[in-house]
């Protein structure tokens, strides 16, 4: 599976220059390669990036975390969200799921990698236990 060079270019933008909260990836079947579905402006919350998940397919997506540990120190993470919904097709989540390992190695600086079935596996309690 190619990898769209915007794919790069845009995760890298998110984490040197913080020019976006979220980035969304979807695998185009027909060109066998993935390319930027969406991104998301700094201002937007988890409650967006959620939403703009579709509820019956598949997608990669990366988050930019921001938390305040319990030292008062402000930190972020980048998490790797491997988005596979019971209800996406089974030939949709076998193609994410044997590019996934591929795909996550061309995003140098991930931090915290999720496999997400279904919403509650996201949620944002899940994702601040995991930021710490």
């Amino acid at each position: 599976m190619a990898v769209h060079d915007d794919c790069k270019l845009k995760f890298l933008e998110l984490k040197a220059k913080r020019t976006y909260r979220f980035i969304v990836f979807k695998i185009e079947e027909k060109q066998k390669q993935v390319v930027v579905e969406k991104v998301g402006e700094p201002t937007q919350s988890y409650e967006d990036f959620t939403a703009s998940l579709p509820a019956d397919e598949c997608r990669y997506a990366v988050y930019d975390f921001d938390f305040v540990t319990a030292e008062n120190c402000r930190k972020s993470r980048i998490f790797f969200i491997a988005w596979s919904p019971d209800t996406s097709r089974v030939r949709s989540k076998m193609i994410y799921a044997s590019s996934k390992d591929r795909f996550k190695r061309e995003l140098d600086g991930i931090q915290v990698e999720l496999q997400a079935t279904d919403p509650t596996e996201m949620g944002l309690d899940v994702i601040r236990s995991r930021a710490s």
